[in-house]
Order: C-alpha cells, then structure tokens, then sequence
C-alpha cells in the first residue's frame, strides 16, 4: 500500500523571516490524520531569509536531522559545537538529556532553505550528541544514517535508516526492505519520481506499507533527489 502526501496539502507557516512547511503536525498546525510514520515525526521544509534564524531554544530525547539544500547554516549548542553547514551536508543531532542550540542563516543575501526532520529515539536520558558529515552526490542510495553507524554513516538511537536518493535523467534504482517495515519517501528536488509506479513531484511524500521490493525511476530530462526512510 501506498499513501501520498501532496506538496500543497502540507501545514503552511510564514513568519516573514521564516517560510516553512510541515508534512507533519507541527507548531501551530495540527492535523490529527498526520501525526507523522512510526518514528517518524518531523519533515519541516524551511526557508529562512538572510541574516535570521532559530535563536536559542532547547530539545529533549529527539534526533534531529538537518539537511541543507540551498545555502549554508551556523548552527551552535550549549555542548560547545559551533559549525557551517553547507549545501548538501547532513546533522544529526541527539538530544538526549537536554541540549540548547541556535540555527542561524549567516549570509546577508542568500536564503537557506533545509529539511528539519525528527525522529522518536528508542533510548532516552543519554548524553547529547552532534554528527555532521557530506555525503557526495554519486548516483543511486547512499546509505547517510544508520542506529550503528556502519561505514561512516551517522548513528541514530533509533532502529531507523536513512538514505539518499539521487536518479539521473532515465534511470531506475531499486530498495529491497522486510515486508513488516514501513518506508517514507521525500522527494527533494527535480520533476517526476515514479515510485513503484505512482507518480510524486517535488515536496510531496509517500508513505509504503507491506512492501518488499520498491523500484524508483525518473523518466524526466533533470536529476532527482530524494530522501528514503526504513522505519520500525
């Protein structure tokens, strides 16, 4: 089975500074129908003009994914981490037993915009952590999150994956996963994604359930980039 999440059909917010939408319920908006999949809570697509951010703020007992897309972020915590993250890169940061940080659009004239994902962990109370990593843009999955860390990957209190997708103009990659798992596709960027046949455009989402073999195509003229979660 697989359920569509339609680009427009997401939670809308813009605070001036801010332009944001959320697949899932989020802030000010609440939709019960979409609470989010399994351990999978938070898909915020933000966009955040020059010179503005998130000021201090604190979280507890979540991993939080940042993926840039456009620009670069400074991000700093109350753990001493003060870093850029630049187009492409990958965050995650486990809150554990508390932890406070400020997201920050360091340019005077270029907006970022990023994916803020979070993600229910399976352990709680631990020491806070911060990863950071570029993973390239080869073509097909790239494995970027994984609960042991395996290859270089980021480590996750979760037992949930993530991978990134990236098809070129007319080609095809294909996922094996356990039939009682559920996956949740984000498609980032680029026309049409055909997943097992059904058609998503940019900034939608899909949730399957009971699948065990998926294939993904892009039939269109440009590169797609997505994002693919193997979840509990």
């Amino acid at each position: 089975m697989i359920t569509l999440r339609h680009s427009n059909e997401r939670g809308h917010a813009n605070y001036g500074w801010l332009d944001t939408k959320h697949s899932f319920s989020f802030g000010d908006y609440y939709d019960p129908e979409h609470m989010g999949v399994s351990v999978l809570r938070v898909i915020n697509d933000d966009q955040i003009e020059p010179n503005s951010g998130f000021d201090t703020h604190g979280h507890r007992d979540m991993e939080i994914l940042t993926y840039v897309i456009e620009g670069a972020i400074e991000h700093k915590d109350s753990q001493g981490n003060r870093q850029i993250l630049n187009a492409g890169e990958f965050q995650l940061m486990s809150a554990g037993s508390g932890i406070y940080h400020s997201e920050y659009n360091p340019s005077q004239t270029q907006t970022l915009r990023l994916l803020q994902i979070w993600i229910k962990p399976n352990r709680f109370g631990e020491q806070p952590g911060y990863q950071q990593k570029a993973f390239g843009k080869q073509s097909g999955f790239t494995s970027i999150v994984t609960p042991e860390g395996l290859d270089g990957t980021l480590s996750i209190k979760q037992d949930a994956r993530l991978y990134q997708l990236i098809l070129e103009p007319n080609s095809n990659a294909k996922i094996d996963t356990d039939f009682d798992r559920k996956l949740y596709v984000h498609h980032v960027s680029g026309e049409q994604l055909h997943v097992n046949n059904v058609l998503l455009h940019a900034g939608d989402g899909a949730q399957l359930d009971a699948q065990s073999d998926v294939e993904f195509v892009n039939k269109s003229s440009e590169p797609i980039v997505a994002l693919v979660f193997d979840l509990p």
